[in-house]
């Protein structure tokens, strides 16, 4: 038709175009009209209750309310909601395969939290002081840790940045969280002891002594663990090809997400926690036996871990170790806190800090100091170290 002309496609799109001007005309609740004086008016929604009628505007002539009119819509069309937005951002990185979709969930859970109210506003309605006014009034209202507000922050940064990136605002994300006025005393501390935190010189033979007496395949993956200091998601992800009969090379890491409440799925990633965990991770000679007995348990499999034709996910070494811990009569300690306790043997024994970092998968020696390394003495070596001090021996005087 086009090619006979019996279609003008400059029309065609005058045509298309008038009918999305009236589209957008006729979102306006209520319409125009004209007064005495031969003016064209209109009322605008109330900016606090679309129900109501705000604003009135005026002009002399129809076609320019009309115009008027299309161009707020439009405007307003465009203008989502602080929520939409974090939706678009998150659910386009899942897609686009920047984030696993447990790290999709998080960032969910965390907008659930604290964006319940704020999350209503309009996007172009934001200016630079009600983020940083937001932001700091979470630290106090919810009693944030430094962590905490760091994933709040996190995200906020994220859809931020993605809506000046569509457009929807135009001042500079950076310069705005840079400027909040938030300092270490804000957050709220959470104080953890050492017996919290690792297995001390007294529970540590009795755990290790339980899981060589019971050697079963996820009492084994345990043991690997305090072994080497890898994670519980890297440990169920070991494939025997990552075995080379003197260490292990961490290449994946297993990643869990919420299906609906109360179902969760495991799935492996084929890249480590983060850069830097992709490694070559050395087993003790004297603990060598450990993948000489995995591998009697299963030779064919692919994955090291399997039962039952069924890989082991992180949750069933996680809820066998604090079984273990219960059964022995020492605080209940995660995977992590293995973790914990074998950078702390490093740095009992001064291992080289690179060898640490190399073998804990950390890109700095300040963060396994800063967040890893424990006091494992007992209260009683502790209580014998400072007693041996001929300063401190000071005698009563009678």
């Amino acid at each position: 038709m086009l090619k006979n002309g019996i279609i003008d496609t400059a029309d065609v799109l005058e045509k298309a175009q008038e009918m999305k001007k009236q589209e957008l005309i006729n979102m306006n609740p209520w319409e125009m009209y004209q007064g005495k004086d031969s003016c064209w008016y209109v009322y605008l929604p109330s900016e606090n209750d679309s129900q109501k009628r705000g604003k009135r505007v005026k002009r002399k002539d129809k076609k320019d309310l009309e115009n008027f009119l299309a161009d707020y819509w439009k405007e307003k069309s465009f203008n989502p909601t602080v929520e939409e937005v974090f939706n678009e951002w998150n659910d386009r990185r899942c897609n686009l395969g920047n984030i696993a979709q447990s790290t999709h969930e998080r960032n969910q859970q965390t907008f659930n939290r604290h964006y319940t109210d704020f999350g209503k506003r309009k996007i172009k309605s934001l200016e630079p002081r009600d983020i940083q006014d937001f932001l700091e009034s979470e630290i106090g209202q919810k009693e944030l840790t430094s962590k905490a507000f760091s994933n709040l922050k996190s995200i906020t940064v994220g859809f931020l940045k993605y809506a000046k990136r569509e457009q929807y605002i135009s001042f500079n994300v950076k310069e705005t969280v840079d400027d909040l006025d938030v300092r270490d005393s804000t957050f709220k501390k959470t104080v953890k002891e050492d017996y919290e935190e690792v297995f001390d010189e007294l529970e540590l033979p009795k755990f290790t002594k339980y899981l060589a007496e019971n050697a079963d395949i996820a009492n084994l993956g345990i043991m690997l663990m305090l072994v080497t200091g890898i994670r519980v998601g890297e440990l169920a992800a070991l494939k025997w090809d990552d075995y080379d009969g003197n260490g292990l090379k961490i290449r994946r890491t297993e990643t869990r997400y919420q299906v609906k409440k109360g179902l969760n799925a495991y799935e492996i990633k084929d890249f480590p926690k983060t850069a830097a965990g992709a490694r070559y991770v050395i087993i003790p000679e004297d603990c060598l036996w450990i993948m000489k007995k995995l591998k009697a348990m299963n030779p064919f499999t692919e994955f090291i871990f399997m039962k039952k034709g069924k890989r082991l996910t992180t949750v069933s070494f996680r809820n066998r170790q604090y079984r273990i811990c219960k059964k022995i009569g020492c605080y209940p300690k995660s995977p992590h806190k293995l973790r914990k306790t074998y950078a702390s043997l490093l740095s009992d024994y001064n291992v080289d800090p690179k060898m640490t970092i190399e073998q804990m998968g950390h890109t700095n020696i300040s963060c396994t100091q800063g967040h890893y390394f424990r006091n494992r003495k007992s209260l009683s070596t502790k209580t014998a170290i400072l007693s041996s001090i001929p300063e401190l021996q000071i005698a009563q005087k009678k």
